[in-house]
């Protein structure tokens, strides 16, 4: 099996600033085309731990990628290290150069030297353009093994890897074909679903594989098959997923990798329904999550994010006796929040969510963790009431999670 090793430099991931999102992009990438990712690592901006890190990878692995320090500061010193670990010196490319002018010039802005120094680019490589920023992408070959430099930005590097990375890695290596098929479920714990199969998994045969991948109250069950050709794998694979659906059909939200927004707005728009949403605890996210999907201005009308009491009494109708009576945190608050959006934001549906995050807040009637979710149409609306027990981000994504999953099982019901 091809390997390849993910090497990605700089500071700001070691401390935790930047959040490395990259590694993840370029295995999944990778893995699709048969190429096995053995190793991701992250170092900071250090020449002699660059050095040591590429000779360590390249002595297991068969690509060695490597993000980060190409641009035009200090303390970017890729550039330099791979000239001394290649044996090789900078040198100009014109090409990048001209590229490097035009993006300053029509923009109207000042050239500095250090701009034009983004241009140099180690002699011995082959240079990957970048089409969306200005430090090219860079191509080594070295006693038989492939090495490939990009910028640290997640959205060039992955112009460069679509183009021209990923391209010129099918065409150098014979890979097997790999075939994923995702199951969302939700629930149903981990282990009691692992319970359920437990006859299905042990008879499937060495190259196809299941991993479970539990996150925030949904479980994503993964069949993966590897094989010589991607047809004939497929159709294996196709006839023991269609299985464990139908094993599995009480708990399945999907049967494709998707996000909840895609789950939901795949059904709004099948239908050509709307939906709006009322967020106390959650703070917009829940509107955040559909509307991150391209289109869902088809059927997203839009949200009140009523976090203050007052709020949901001046902008959802929520009459304060009921606040008085019940609470925030209650069934008859929510389902009068629902109601509310129903008729200021005209949709079809509504989502209505309030609860006690944390970490403080919480009461012996309605700890920490309490949350009540509506979800509802014009015919009618249902409310359910979750007891979570996980920190303030962690209860808050759950409850994203609980109250899109909760429209979703109401739109089928209404078919």
């Amino acid at each position: 099996m091809v390997t390849t090793s993910i090497i990605t430099i700089g500071d700001e991931l070691l401390i935790g600033q930047t959040i490395d999102t990259n590694s993840a992009w370029m295995a999944q990438q990778l893995n699709a085309m048969g190429i096995w990712v053995h190793r991701r690592v992250a170092i900071g901006d250090v020449k002699e731990d660059i050095l040591t890190t590429m000779a360590k990878e390249a002595a297991v692995s068969d690509i060695i990628l490597i993000t980060g320090g190409l641009g035009p500061t200090a303390d970017d010193i890729t550039k330099p290290t791979l000239c001394e670990y290649f044996g090789t010196r900078l040198v100009q490319d014109e090409e990048v150069l001209k590229k490097v002018l035009y993006m300053f010039e029509s923009r109207g802005l000042p050239i500095l030297q250090r701009n034009v120094d983004q241009a140099l680019v180690p002699a011995s490589c082959t240079v990957l353009s970048n089409d969306r920023g200005s430090a090219p992408g860079m191509w080594f070959e070295k006693d038989g093994k492939i090495y490939v430099s990009m910028p640290g930005v997640p959205h060039e590097m992955k112009g460069i890897m679509e183009n021209h990375v990923l391209p010129r890695l099918e065409a150098h290596f014979n890979t097997p074909a790999v075939v994923h098929h995702t199951l969302i479920t939700s629930g149903m714990g981990e282990s009691f679903v692992a319970e359920r199969i437990t006859d299905f998994e042990a008879k499937l045969p060495p190259h196809i594989k299941l991993a479970y991948l539990p996150s925030y109250s949904l479980l994503k069950l993964r069949l993966t098959a590897q094989g010589a050709d991607k047809i004939t794998t497929a159709a294996e694979l196709g006839i023991y997923f269609t299985e464990l659906k139908e094993r599995l059909v009480d708990i399945t939200v999907a049967d494709q990798d998707l996000t909840m927004g895609e789950v939901l707005g795949g059904l709004l728009k099948e239908r050509g329904k709307t939906v709006g949403t009322a967020e106390s605890c959650t703070g917009g996210l829940i509107a955040s999550w559909i509307t991150a999907v391209p289109g869902s201005s088809n059927y997203f009308k839009g949200s009140v994010v009523a976090y203050a009491n007052e709020m949901k009494v001046k902008m959802l109708g929520v009459q304060a006796a009921t606040l008085q009576a019940h609470g925030a945190v209650s069934e008859a608050t929510v389902r009068e929040m629902v109601t509310g959006a129903l008729q200021l934001l005209e949709t079809d549906y509504a989502i209505a969510v309030s609860g006690i995050m944390g970490p403080d807040g919480g009461t012996p009637e309605k700890p920490v963790g309490t949350v009540w979710i509506a979800v509802g149409s014009r015919q009618r609306t249902t409310a359910i009431k979750y007891h979570l027990r996980y920190d303030r981000e962690r209860n808050t994504q759950m409850t994203a999670v609980y109250a899109m999953n909760e429209l979703r099982k109401l739109i089928l019901q209404e078919d």
